[in-house]
């Protein structure tokens, strides 16, 4: 039996370009989703994960996101004082206890191989992790991570989240090359970074979701630039085929590419749709729109 996966890396230290120019200031992991920012979605699903240790790798101007997760004693003792309640536990409840929460330094923009690679010292040498990218919001009960958890208690090895993508597509995400297939896990026998339509071995994707063998961190001491002239993570796990298996898990859910408007807008309504405080109101204004 694999031992338990209870730490999870979020790479946050890119730049956030799509989103321009709403991130030349903010951080695009604080860009908000109906009222709360895309980080603190990505950290209750790990925490509903069963992730106890939360690992953020960072770059410059990114202090709001540390800054998210900290007490706020000023706006925490004014809502004390005039009886908000409510209030006062929602800027409580999401804050990680003491000493779970870790940062790291990215200096420079070498991948997303990379980013995780600068998670290395916080991680024991046989433990397995979790890698989540707050861009893709995946709307789902029980949450994508909790499902490829309980997944990955059978098979242990590397494990990613995957969806069927158009083919015209598959230059945009890591391809799966298939093996074999058993309900929603597909295991792999390579896969490719960004391949040409003509050159994609499927058109099953990986998307920010991803559960990791340390084995991984042997094949990225190389610092090995892969497609775009980056240190990939899909060419690190790759490596490691021979010795770890590797498995897709196509997860119940759906999932929003929050790195860019049109995906930022349709997860505002799609979450919004499942909030049942709102979800009259908005589809109200979603017929007036219209």
């Amino acid at each position: 039996m694999p031992r338990p996966v209870k730490k999870a890396v979020f790479p946050v230290a890119g730049l956030g370009t799509r989103s321009l120019p709403a991130t030349k200031v903010m951080p695009k992991e604080m860009l908000p989703i109906v009222d709360r920012p895309l980080i603190q979605y990505a950290i209750e699903e790990a925490r509903d994960a069963g992730i106890e240790d939360f690992i953020f790798v960072t770059g410059r101007g990114k202090s709001a996101l540390e800054d998210h997760f900290d007490q706020a004693y000023e706006l925490e003792r004014t809502l004390e004082q005039k009886g908000k309640t409510d209030a006062l536990r929602i800027v409580r409840e999401f804050v990680p206890p003491p000493g779970h929460l870790y940062y790291t330094r990215q200096q420079a923009p070498l991948g997303l191989g990379h980013a995780v690679w600068c998670a290395r010292g916080m991680l024991e040498s046989d433990e397995p992790f979790a890698v989540i990218l707050p861009d893709d919001l995946i709307l789902a009960k029980p949450g994508c991570l909790a499902q490829m958890v309980k997944a990955y208690g059978a098979t242990g090895g590397n494990m990613v989240a995957v969806e069927d993508v158009p083919r015209e597509l598959t230059q945009r995400y890591g391809i799966l090359d298939i093996e074999s297939e058993d309900g929603p896990l597909a295991k792999a026998k390579g896969l490719v970074e960004k391949p040409k339509p003509e050159d994609a071995p499927s058109t099953l994707s990986i998307i920010g979701r991803y559960i990791l063998d340390p084995a991984v961190f042997k094949a990225l001491d190389r610092q090995e630039v892969g497609a775009g002239g980056e240190i990939q993570l899909t060419d690190a796990m790759a490596a490691t085929l021979t010795d770890v298996p590797f498995f897709g898990y196509r997860f119940e859910g759906a999932r929003y590419d929050c790195g860019n408007s049109l995906g930022f807008i349709e997860a505002n309504i799609a979450f919004g749709l499942a909030r049942d405080d709102i979800a009259g109101p908005l589809r109200d204004i979603l017929k007036k729109v219209n």
